[in-house]
């Protein structure tokens, strides 16, 4: 009688285990949902740990952007990624009335481009992130120059990333000189520090674009302003001027171990270039808190490269061929509309005569960079500026 009690509630304990798993089966908040993804995500770091493989590299500052985890969350994947919608089918477009010698170089923006602002956002100067990366050896001979010209009308939104503790120039920049501590070395890995240092002050901002520039880079800041209020900040924008006349092609160590490769197009830096703020917010897995140093060594590409692989490679955005953005590797000389232009350069100390025809301001001689002439074009009311200066 014992026996059969025992083997009867045996029974009746299994038939209830069974039907307890058929309801959770049955109820949808308790099923998983499986979605494929395309390519690996790197650990998103949630908890603001710095993890750099370079040795020699002392991060600056750590603080975690609220608007990155409003974007993905608390969790160290960032499950929101999966849902974004990039529109960038016609991104790709290159504007041919954009060219240097256009009578009006923004005439088109508006007609020809899908993610153009249709919104009609109002972009003040003060919402664009300029960050200009030097180094050391530069402070004096470069650096001065642009606090003299174009810096001195944005002080406000201009950063300067160097790798050196300069007081001098700490008691002209103030809050706005960020030491990187990087090395002051010109090697792949330093650059690439130095401009992981510059997202991540991007986003610590509030700013709608980041622009990056180099020491030796006039910004025209009307042109530059024109320019980027053609479009909306949280669209996918990515705008610059590639220094080659095809995309390159790198084995991609990312996505893949290195077996495929894959084909991008990325705007040197040497002219300097524009993100939105929508799609630096989507780089943030790959470039943010020590990621971008971690994606470039495993592609082994320089820093301005490694931006276009994300934005081209990762995230299938486009960048836009505007050839507004001039480097010294250029023949300027040629150039026309000269103040039309966002940003001009010049050559160096081999090439010094690749400078832009500017005449009547300043001689060769009194201005080698012809940069100071091309700023009382600009700024006439300059303190400095003969008074005969017209544009």
């Amino acid at each position: 009688m014992n026996f059969s009690c025992m083997g009867l509630s045996k029974l009746c304990f299994l038939l209830a285990v069974i039907f307890c798993m058929l309801i959770l089966l049955l109820i949808p908040q308790f099923h998983t949902h499986w979605k494929p993804r395309r390519y690996p995500l790197p650990a998103f770091n949630s908890k603001c740990e710095r993890n750099y493989t370079i040795p020699w590299l002392q991060p600056v500052g750590c603080k975690l952007s609220p608007e990155i985890i409003a974007h993905f969350g608390e969790n160290k994947t960032p499950g929101k990624w999966r849902s974004y919608n990039l529109n960038t089918e016609t991104s790709h477009l290159k504007f041919e009335n954009l060219q240097a010698n256009s009578s009006s170089p923004f005439e088109g923006v508006q007609k020809n481009l899908s993610v153009s602002n249709s919104g009609k956002e109002i972009l003040e100067l003060k919402e664009i992130f300029i960050a200009v990366k030097t180094t050391r050896k530069y402070h004096k001979t470069r650096l001065d120059l642009l606090i003299k010209t174009w810096i001195s009308r944005a002080k406000q939104q201009t950063y300067i990333f160097t790798d050196w503790e300069d007081q001098e120039l700490r008691k002209t920049a103030g809050d706005q000189m960020i030491n990187t501590n990087c090395s002051a070395v010109h090697t792949r890995q330093a650059l690439c520090c130095k401009m992981a240092v510059e997202y991540d002050k991007f986003i610590e901002s509030t700013k709608k674009w980041f622009c990056h520039v180099d020491d030796d880079n006039y910004v025209n800041l009307s042109a530059l302003h024109r320019l980027l209020a053609a479009f909306s900040h949280s669209q996918d924008v990515y705008l610059g001027r590639p220094s080659l006349d095809h995309p390159i092609e790198a084995a991609d160590r990312v996505q893949s171990d290195g077996s495929s490769s894959v084909k991008f197009w990325f705007a040197t830096g040497g002219a300097g270039f524009c993100i939105s703020r929508g799609l630096a917010l989507k780089m943030s897995p790959w470039a943010s808190m020590g990621n971008f140093i971690s994606t470039a060594e495993k592609m082994r590409l320089p820093d301005d490269c490694t931006i276009g692989y994300i934005i081209e490679g990762l995230l299938e955005a486009k960048l836009l061929h505007i050839s507004l953005f001039h480097s010294h590797l250029e023949n300027l000389q040629r150039l026309r509309s000269v103040l039309k232009q966002v940003t001009l350069s010049y050559g160096g100390p081999e090439n010094q005569r690749n400078v832009v025809s500017v005449r009547g301001i300043f001689s060769l001689q009194q201005d080698p960079t012809r940069f100071r002439s091309l700023h009382c074009l600009l700024y006439p009311d300059t303190a400095w500026c003969p008074a005969r200066t017209k544009i």
